[in-house]
């Protein structure tokens, strides 16, 4: 059954923009914490976890899908938080070599 249902997402967003605009716009009932991502995020969420899905049912293995929903639920989680989003956007500075711990 999943393997049909992914079969018709992937047919629809090939042949309808529309298909993806609907697929983006209900994405967040399954996965509220999209509502944190911007919304080329959520649309680059939803293009790879259908071609994800896809490639998983290929080689029956669900786990690719488990990863792809997992990082992105992280990047949601980054972007939840104000703080952690403008240190992790932060320009990274080198601060030189760092010595080892000593015995």
């Amino acid at each position: 059954m999943v393997s049909a249902t992914t079969k018709i997402f992937v047919a629809m967003m090939q042949r309808d923009g529309a298909a993806l605009s609907l697929m983006i716009d209900v994405v967040p009932e399954a996965f509220p914490w999209v509502r944190f991502l911007p919304a080329e995020d959520v649309r680059a969420f939803v293009v790879e976890l259908v071609e994800t899905l896809r490639a998983a049912e290929a080689v029956d293995n669900p786990a690719p899908v488990v990863q792809v929903i997992t990082a992105w639920r992280h990047t949601a989680e980054i972007h939840a938080d104000p703080e952690l989003f403008a240190q992790l956007n932060a320009d990274a500075a080198d601060h030189g070599r760092i010595e080892p711990p000593s015995a």
